[in-house]
């Protein structure tokens, strides 16, 4: 089974690309999803996130709106909520791993917005990195809700830049250019992986 990393920085259209993954039949493991999922009420983290930062409960629900601020101007609290959901993420990840060895699948990808930035290529046989034009990234992004310069100058701060992450890629997919031309380079990357895996 070939592991596949998919990342991209903000804007990138790496959401639009996981999605095109899995029109084509490949499981996706969303490492967003799964932080959505791990810090619902029901989730595995909700606790030890309510114990930690105990203003971010509201209506028995944790506020992202207000629990971004607090770690994004504390390093200290950033690492804290790291080190919550970073073990829960990857016991999220390895499940999804087994799960799809087990049904011997060709080919699965792992999404995962700070993959460098994390080392999380070395889990990963191949990277592809999702990448468009500077000016139409910002574009996406100021049009989100919410979004400012400052907040969008301070997320592009903490990742890797685009031209090093396409350095670093085994293929580069463009989304700047049309949904047409993003799915057949996916398409190709699909039938390449898994023709590998067939043959070996």
């Amino acid at each position: 089974m070939v592991i596949l990393g998919l990342t991209g920085s903000i804007g990138m259209g790496k959401s639009t690309a996981a999605g095109m993954f899995r029109y084509l039949g490949v499981p996706v493991h969303d490492a967003d999803a799964s932080v959505h999922h791990l810090m619902a009420p029901d989730g595995a983290a909700f606790e030890p996130i309510i114990s930690a930062f105990p203003d971010v409960l509201q209506d028995g629900r944790i506020d992202r709106q207000i629990l971004g601020p607090i770690v994004f101007a504390d390093s200290d609290a950033l690492k804290c909520l790291e080190a919550i959901l970073h073990q829960l993420v990857r016991g999220e990840e390895n499940r999804f791993l087994k799960q799809n060895r087990l049904a011997q699948r060709p080919l699965v990808v792992l999404d995962i917005p700070l993959l460098f930035e994390t080392a999380g290529e070395k889990r990963c046989d191949q990277v592809a990195v999702v990448s468009a034009p500077e000016f139409i990234q910002r574009q996406r992004v100021m049009a989100r809700s919410g979004m400012t310069e400052a907040k969008f100058s301070a997320i592009l701060a903490k990742q890797m830049p685009d031209r090093e992450k396409r350095r670093k890629a085994d293929f580069i997919i463009p989304t700047g250019l049309g949904r047409a031309g993003t799915f057949a380079k996916i398409r190709t990357i699909v039938d390449q992986l898994e023709n590998r895996t067939r043959h070996a």
